[in-house]
Formats: structure tokens, C-alpha cells, sequence
């Protein structure tokens, strides 16, 4: 997407030495953050917003924690059931589903913003 940046005009002459080189400075400060230098690298050039075009993320599916800790004391011994241990097992893969979604998601930002 193209920025829609007017050009700056060039430094009047008449003014003094050092309103010269402000303006000049200010100048080239601006083109360099607009892209109207040339840079070869871009190093210098801005964001903005219509340079971002990666769609916002899903909203997080793992609100809370279905497993509960539910056990059973066997022979002294604490253990949890075999229902509570599938739920955590289910909402650990919740979990690890919405973190590779937010990785991918910066991943992908993250290129957008280096280019």
C-alpha cells in the first residue's frame, strides 16, 4: 500500500546560517521517514498503519481450565481420575493450539514490519 506523503519543498534562500541548516536537517529527517530519500535499505523509512495488513488474531478458544484436580486416595496415595487427566490433556492442546495461532500471527507481523 502506497503512503500519501506531498513532498517537502526545498529551503528558502535569504534565511540565516542557522535556520538554513534546521530546515535542512528537519528536511531530510522527514524524507528519510517518508521514503522520499531513496534509501537502498529503507532502514530509515516509517511504519504506518496502511503498511499493516495482517488480520487481527482469532480470539483465544482457552478461556479457563475444564480439569477440576479431581482424585482419588488410593492406598494412601493421591491420584487423579482418568476424566480429569483427559480434560487437562485436552486443555494443555487448547493451549498449545492458541499459542502456535499467536506465533504464527506475530511471526507474520513481524515479516510485514521488515519488509
Amino acid at each position: 500500500m502506497s503512503n500519501r506523503f506531498t513532498p517537502i519543498p526545498e529551503v528558502p534562500i535569504g534565511i540565516t546560517d542557522a535556520q538554513t541548516l534546521l530546515i535542512s536537517a528537519v528536511k531530510e529527517n522527514v524524507e528519510l521517514l517518508t521514503g522520499f530519500r531513496n534509501e537502498d535499505d529503507n532502514n530509515s523509512k516509517s511504519i504506518t498503519k496502511g503498511d499493516i495488513t495482517v488480520r487481527e488474531g482469532q480470539i483465544q478458544k482457552m478461556k479457563q481450565i475444564s480439569a477440576k484436580g479431581k482424585g482419588f486416595t488410593i492406598s494412601g496415595e493421591t491420584v487423579v481420575s482418568l476424566e480429569d487427566y483427559g480434560k487437562l490433556l485436552t486443555d494443555v492442546q487448547q493451549l498449545a493450539n492458541d499459542l502456535a495461532s499467536t506465533r504464527a500471527l506475530l511471526n507474520a507481523l513481524i515479516n510485514q514490519i521488515k519488509r
